[in-house]
């Protein structure tokens, strides 16, 4: 009776590991799919978190059919998602898409966008710190 306890333990715990995908996008479901994006966001270094979720997103704005978007990321790692978000980019700027052609590259418009993320950072850090100061204030109205 252990063995048989033992045994099934070991099988379950095989069976949880072959599971998990901890380095790749599971596409089963959108759910899934964003979840292990940002799971994998959270892994990246800080430099490449910014390209990796634009790519992922431009990705999403190509495919608009939840299946041929499942399918355009399951199983694919941030650098797979990077490239894959290059191309697209690169084939939609080339069809003059309005939204491409303002940037004259993919990493000037990387850039930019990691700017407006600093700035949607610090603006959010101000806020914080003036509702906590609010929140110290002795002044009060009578």
């Amino acid at each position: 009776m252990k063995k048989i306890s033992l045994w099934l333990i070991v099988f379950a715990c095989a069976l949880l590991i072959a599971c998990g995908r901890g380095d790749k996008i599971n596409g089963h479901t959108t759910k899934t799919a964003y979840r292990s994006v940002k799971s994998l966001k959270n892994r990246l270094p800080e430099t490449n978190r910014i390209e990796f979720e634009v790519s992922f997103w431009t990705i999403r704005d190509a495919n608009k059919e939840d299946s041929h978007f499942l399918t355009a990321v399951d199983g694919k790692t941030p650098l797979e998602i990077i490239a894959l978000g290059k191309e697209i980019y690169q084939s939609r700027k080339n069809e003059g898409f309005a939204d491409y052609v303002k940037y004259s590259s993919w990493e000037d418009m990387i850039e930019k966008f990691g700017k407006e993320r600093e700035d949607q950072d610090i603006r959010d850090l101000r806020k914080k710190e003036e509702d906590r100061d609010k929140a110290n204030d002795v002044l009060y109205k009578l």
